[in-house]
């Protein structure tokens, strides 16, 4: 629909290589910013133990530092990827699906850079073992730290997980600060 109401093209679905096995979870929604960080904080903490790969999504600078400076805080080993950085743009993202890794970036960091999930973090596909969490999936985790204007970033964002078949599970945080 997006493609014929700007370009009036017509579009032909393309099915994926694989089945997509990422699991998109409800929005969790808080009333404050605060509220919000702090749940975002001991997600990445919950996951980060288990070994999962997270990606956490910011619209703005500011916000990846704010997360940058709570997760030093909590003693969780962090890449931040944002303007100041853009150096090492793509050895950051394409290091963000490695066991425990933890990446905080600006929802357009990063982009064009292939995110391959490093040993141990392959959920068991089939003979091949890794670490499942509760949910039965593994994976890169995404984290949205807040809606874009603009949807397609957001679908931009979870498309960063769960790509050629790979499990992982995306989620966004929200408050009615926003």
């Amino acid at each position: 629909g997006e493609f014929f109401s700007i370009y009036k093209l017509d579009v032909v679905v393309i099915p994926t290589n694989r089945p997509a096995r990422r699991l998109d979870l409800d929005d969790v929604i808080f009333r404050t910013r605060r509220e919000k960080y702090n749940s975002v904080i001991d997600e990445i903490v919950s996951l980060n133990q288990k070994g999962i790969p997270v990606l956490v999504g910011t619209v703005s600078v500011e916000v990846s530092e704010t997360l940058s400076r709570l997760l030093t805080r909590r003693g969780v080993r962090h890449a931040v990827l944002n303007a100041k950085h853009h150096q090492r743009e793509a050895e950051i993202v394409a290091l963000a699906g490695q066991y425990g890794a933890v990446t905080i970036a600006t929802n357009m960091a990063g982009r064009g850079t292939d995110i391959k999930l490093g040993a141990g973090v392959l959920a068991d596909a089939g003979g091949a073992g890794g670490a499942r969490d509760e949910g039965g999936h593994m994976g890169l985790a995404i984290i949205g730290t807040e809606r874009h204007e603009s949807r397609r970033i957001d679908r931009q964002l979870r498309g960063r997980s769960g790509r050629q078949g790979d499990p992982g599970s995306t989620r966004f945080f929200l408050s009615l600060e926003d």
